[in-house]
């Protein structure tokens, strides 16, 4: 089959479907109160998003003198954590699993506030340590990015605290947790409207050093020749994502998973936002209210992480610690063999549940795949020098590119760019996810074209090429599997320079099925591969035994 879904990733796609579970999961963190609700696919495993629920209560704002959660804020907080049962329920979640961090962890009653949280709302919260926070974090990260694996650094910047980890496909190498937070240094270090220039080099110089010991731990680490990419998690660096983004395009990207910013960017945003109040920086478009009061000190705290790292630029996740401790329920309940299975094909599994969604045809879209890559591996070196990375996205429009039928048949090909562009296909940024749904778009009909807005969306050169090759390989593919049978169990390209020509060598799974509805689609859809590589295509059916792989 196709290399790059293992057999065992194979065999998923054919299981009778299990019964969908649906939790919650719901994180007491020192700014905000986080929930979410999700719905497990027992047979992938996989989990989707259903809803999502934030409140800020700040349970950070703790007594100055004492230290304990302040009594107006812990009736808030059970007061949210009431809804958020409520909200639960609605969606029918059988169970509601909720961990508590830093400003539960460090207040004297914080314990008589979890005893009463279950007492008044009838819900038992997992009081869990910063390095168990750590873990969880890394498990949220594994379960919606791409390792490769190959380590990366996760910096997840909370309201008390901040946790660094590196980590790999297989295992966290580092657990760190450091008591810096957005809300915790804003309350301790921050007391002028805007900043003080003392008050600022204060701040930059205490972050830095209650920074010094983790990074040190996680640069000891790291082995000799990896360079580890920086992963972002939360709302401050989501926070600073977005500002980036809409402060550089004008608009906010559908998602931000995947989105990457520089430090130089950072730091310019670290000198602006100092110069501004409060109220200044609530203005900024895309800066949440409540979370303006306390982005200087997160920003600050990114950046000089980022620059004790080495690092020059850091990526966002849209997953942590609430998808972290959804990630080890379904460890701890064998809904996971283990860590390595679950991130072994982030992306593969995401694509799958999109197609399961859109309820297409798996058994066709496999065989297309399969076509797919087989042209793409025969013909790279001769007509492309395309790699890994793309013959992924040329797989992941393959397995969907019949999508669009879920909305209508007719113009299916725009349809599936809709919903390929604006799903949450996970382990993508958004290049990759526009480049697979343009992939998709022009799997039929119209080539691409510098007037469609969709292909002018991709701003890069080397983007729009990609599209226009790997689609017309992808058009070939489709053909292949005309009558969606499995007509033709194999193809084998031969390519002549000399004469500029791919002679397609067809092998039919039946030896008197002469295949011609799939050589009719071949010979309507060659014209945009031959244009595209310069290349007269000429397609032959072959009977003789099948070729060896």
């Amino acid at each position: 089959m196709v290399n790059l879904v293992s057999a065992d990733w194979e065999s998923l796609s054919t299981q009778p479907s299990q019964q969908h579970r649906i939790i919650a999961a719901i994180d007491l963190g020192t700014n905000s109160l986080h929930m979410v609700v999700v719905k497990i696919d027992p047979t992938l495993p996989a989990f989707s998003i259903i809803a999502r629920e934030k409140e800020t209560v700040r349970l950070g704002d703790r007594n100055i003198a004492t230290g304990e959660l302040k009594p107006e804020i812990i009736e808030k907080a059970i007061a949210t954590l009431g809804r958020f049962q409520e909200v639960a329920k609605t969606f029918d979640a059988e169970t509601v699993i909720a961990v508590a961090t830093s400003a539960v962890r460090e207040a004297p009653n914080g314990k008589d506030f979890l005893h009463k949280v279950e007492a008044e709302v009838g819900l038992s919260v997992d009081l869990i340590s910063g390095q168990e926070e750590a873990r969880r974090i890394y498990l949220g990260v594994l379960s919606g990015m791409e390792f490769n694996n190959q380590p990366h650094i996760i910096v997840d910047i909370g309201g008390g605290s901040t946790e660094l980890i590196l980590g790999d496909s297989h295992e966290p190498r580092t657990l760190t947790s450091t008591k810096v937070g957005a809300v915790r240094l804003t309350g301790e270090l921050i007391h002028t409207d805007p900043i003080s220039n003392a008050e600022f080099q204060y701040l930059q110089a205490y972050a830095r050093g209650m920074l010094e010991r983790a990074v040190d731990e996680v640069l000891a680490n790291i082995q000799s020749g990896e360079s580890p990419r920086l992963i972002g998690t939360s709302g401050t660096i989501e926070t600073l994502a977005l500002i980036h983004a809409r402060d550089n395009s004008g608009s906010v990207p559908s998602t931000l998973n995947g989105y990457e910013f520089s430090l130089k960017d950072l730091q310019e945003w670290v000198n602006r936002l100092r110069k501004l109040s409060n109220s200044e920086r609530a203005a900024i478009p895309g800066m949440p209210e409540k979370r303006a009061e306390v982005i200087l000190a997160g920003a600050v705290i990114l950046q000089e992480a980022m620059t004790l790292l080495g690092v020059q630029s850091i990526t966002t996740c849209g997953r942590s610690l609430r998808e972290g401790v959804i990630v080890d329920w379904m460890l701890a309940h064998g809904l996971i063999e283990d860590k390595l299975r679950y991130q072994g094909s982030v992306r593969q599994r995401s694509v799958l549940k999109h197609a399961n969604k859109y309820h297409i045809k798996l058994e066709h879209s496999d065989r297309v795949a399969a076509f797919a890559l087989s042209l793409f591996d025969q013909t790279q070196g001769t007509l492309h020098h395309w790699g890994t990375q793309e013959r992924q996205l040329l797989w992941a429009a393959a397995i969907l590119h019949n999508c669009g039928h879920y909305i209508s048949h007719s113009a299916h090909h725009k349809h599936s760019y809709y919903l390929i562009r604006n799903g949450e296909l996970l382990g993508f940024n958004e290049t990759e996810i526009e480049i697979i749904a343009n992939l998709a778009r022009y799997h039929r009909k119209s080539p691409p074209k510098k007037k469609h807005e969709n292909f002018r969306n991709l701003l890069s050169k080397k983007h729009r090429q990609i599209v226009c090759q790997l689609s017309s390989i992808l058009r070939l593919a489709v053909a292949l599997d005309r009558r969606q049978i499995g007509a033709i169990a194999q193809v084998q390209c031969e390519f002549y320079p000399q004469f500029q020509q791919v002679n397609l060598l067809i092998f039919p799974s039946q030896p008197d099925d002469e295949c011609a509805l799939e050589l009719w689609s071949l010979d309507v859809k060659k014209g945009v591969f031959e244009e595209e590589f310069g290349v007269k295509l000429v397609a032959n059916l072959e009977y003789s035994q099948l070729p060896k792989q």
